[in-house]
């Protein structure tokens, strides 16, 4: 088993707090609005909190895997951190043992803000390092977010 762990660090015009209420309501949001990846998102437990068990579900565009339960782990709007972990599907049994993420806000001293989400995973024996996946894997995080982000700007009204 290798411990690993990657970072992305992106800076957004976006004040703080609207993009923190987006990241909390993100299975609200992301349905909506990249439906071509994500046909939806059932939460099994909970209301969107802490302990929180959601099932995201994947179009055929995704052709690793259809399904991810993720279990929302952190929820601090003090230090405006946001943590989940998976807990079944995705990769997880065929690539890796754990995966969990955190994604931290930060505001920009002049404006707008700085999203960086870290991934740590252990992979399973066996399974080589791949470099091209992680890059893969962060270039789709970015796009991803500038989708989103497109959208809250261009809705200057919503998650306010």
């Amino acid at each position: 088993m290798v411990a690993g762990s990657y970072s992305i660090e992106i800076e957004s015009p976006l004040e703080i707090k609207r993009l923190w209420n987006a990241t909390v309501d993100i299975h609200n949001l992301l349905p909506k609005q990249v439906p071509w990846i994500i046909s939806g998102i059932a939460l099994l437990q909970g209301d969107g909190g802490v302990g929180t068990i959601r099932q995201v579900n994947f179009t055929a565009a995704n052709k690793d895997f259809s399904y991810v339960k993720e279990k929302v782990d952190l929820i601090d709007e003090a230090n405006m951190v946001y943590g989940f972990s998976h807990v079944e599907g995705g990769v997880l049994g065929t690539k890796v043992a754990s995966v969990s993420y955190r994604i931290k806000l930060t505001p920009k001293t002049w404006g707008g803000s700085i999203s960086t989400t870290t991934c740590n995973y252990d992979s399973l024996p066996g399974v080589p390092y791949d470099e091209s996946k992680i890059e893969e894997i962060k270039a789709n995080t970015i796009g991803l977010f500038r989708i989103l982000e497109g959208y809250l700007i261009a809705n200057p009204t919503i998650y306010c």
